[in-house]
């Protein structure tokens, strides 16, 4: 059996104005929670099928969050906060906790499969130091390492363009050897999220589901009409009840 390679999954509480806040506009503020809640099961789900090693879900701002406490009690995996710090203070701190070889993704690209965990795990057990899937928009979804090297980590302008390739360029000047996987994308921006719903990622209910919430945040943005006192009001047939954590994506596979 090959060496086990440990997975840490990184997770926002699915807390309505916290969590997927460049989506609140196009899927309300309950919608963008719920949508990170299936996107955590998903990234959980994932991580299990791949079947490399030893699952951890990281989780911000604690793990009391009752998504996380019934992802535990569900799944085979741990919990651990993140610490203090920006984003590369908390991915190495996970490093270091690991002890050994360690994948890291997050929860925005629904697009990782167990296929490319199994290639980042393989690349590490074959002679790379590092392995990372960048992302489309210069970012990654994917890093793994053998060890905690703060060199990929500290002093990085998270939330740009550069990353990967600043990642890169360090893994390069530190004499590392760096496997680079298929590129990928994530789901920010109201595009991606209008690329998810295309991908077929999304079980045809759950996907009609989400377009509901898409058009009743759209109407909530909308200016208010203005009616005589007494007149009758017509319902809101659009608004959908809050969505469950069920209700989108088709299994893993």
């Amino acid at each position: 059996m090959p060496d086990a390679v440990a997975v840490a999954v990184f997770a926002k509480a699915p807390v309505a104005g916290y969590a997927k806040t460049r989506l609140i506009p196009h899927l309300g503020a309950e919608g963008a929670a719920a949508l990170q809640d299936v996107l955590i099961g998903r990234a959980i789900a994932t991580a299990l099928a791949a079947g490399i090693g030893p699952v951890a879900l990281w989780c911000a701002p604690d793990a009391e969050h009752p998504c996380f406490q019934e992802a535990v009690r569900r799944s085979p995996i741990a919990l651990a906060d993140q610490p203090d710090g920006d984003l590369g203070a908390r991915m190495l701190a996970a490093f270091r906790a690991s002890g050994g070889p360690l994948v890291l993704i997050g929860t925005d690209c629904p697009i990782l499969t167990p296929a490319d965990l199994r290639d980042a795990a393989d690349a590490l057990r074959h002679g790379a130091d590092v392995v990372l899937s960048p992302a489309e928009d210069g970012g990654y979804g994917l890093i793994g390492a053998r060890r905690a090297y703060p060199c990929l980590f500290e002093a990085m302008p998270w939330s740009t363009a550069q990353v990967a390739r600043l990642t890169a360029e360090r893994a390069g000047s530190a004499d590392l050897q760096l496997k680079v996987l298929r590129e990928i994308w994530d789901v920010d921006t109201p595009a991606d999220l209008d690329r998810l719903l295309r991908s077929g990622l999304l079980a045809p209910e759950r996907e009609a589901g989400l377009r509901r919430s898409v058009v009743a945040a759209g109407q909530q943005r909308q200016p208010t009409s203005t009616l005589p006192k007494n007149a009758p009001r017509r319902a809101n047939l659009c608004r959908d009840p809050a969505i469950n954590r069920d209700q989108f994506t088709k299994p893993v596979e």
